[in-house]
């Protein structure tokens, strides 16, 4: 069984006006594509290792050395956007009631944990992902990653994470980085997001 693409969850324009369809086109279709052929073939080099993605990038030296960095790479990849394309809705989402308080005790308010987040997408030098994770203790921990690293890797489960690669987002915001971050928080699935929390906890 070979790791496949995953299908969006909506059509390709149903993000509009706040992602485009040319950019989802791209970046599922090739994009993420690329992620998974790549994937596939350096664990076709070491089957006796499985194919759980999440179990060996939880522990990378796990993975045999003349593959480790292609499995970060495109494993990592094609975990995060598999996740990615999940944590965006064309629905209108709120945060639960305990994911919203959760939210407060830690920053202080939404306002708060909107701001750190958009730091650390904005702050993110070169091509990488702003991340709301759960940490070893249980509690909620703004973050950011390079490249297609995953929080996995550092013991930290992700709950929503934004694509910050230049590919996500230039098609339509060009070299705004920050009006494509604005966006994002219209296009959560705060649902996903829960459920996502509570299987952290």
């Amino acid at each position: 069984m070979a790791i496949i693409l995953p299908d969006l969850p909506y059509a390709y324009d149903a993000l509009e006006p706040y992602i485009d369809a040319e950019t989802m086109h791209l970046h599922h279709d090739k994009h993420h594509q690329t992620y998974v052929n790549n994937a596939n073939a350096a664990l076709e080099k070491h089957p006796e290792i499985g194919e759980d993605l999440e179990a060996l990038l939880a522990d990378v030296e796990s993975i045999p050395a003349d593959i480790r960095q292609a499995l970060i790479n495109n494993g990592g990849g094609h975990l995060n956007h598999a996740l990615f394309w999940e944590l965006m809705t064309p629905e209108k989402t709120a945060p639960s009631a305990e994911l919203a308080a959760a939210i407060d005790a830690t920053f202080g308010s939404f306002e708060d944990f909107q701001a750190a987040f958009t730091a650390a997408a904005t702050t993110r030098f070169g091509s990488g992902w702003a991340w709301l994770v759960v940490n070893k203790e249980g509690k909620l921990e703004v973050t950011s990653t390079a490249n297609q690293d995953t929080p996995i890797s550092g013991g930290k489960k992700p709950i929503l994470g934004l694509d910050v690669w230049e590919h996500a987002y230039y098609v339509k915001y060009r070299n705004v980085r920050p009006d494509y971050i604005k966006a994002f928080f219209s296009v959560i699935n705060w649902n996903k997001v829960d459920e996502l929390y509570a299987a952290a906890k």
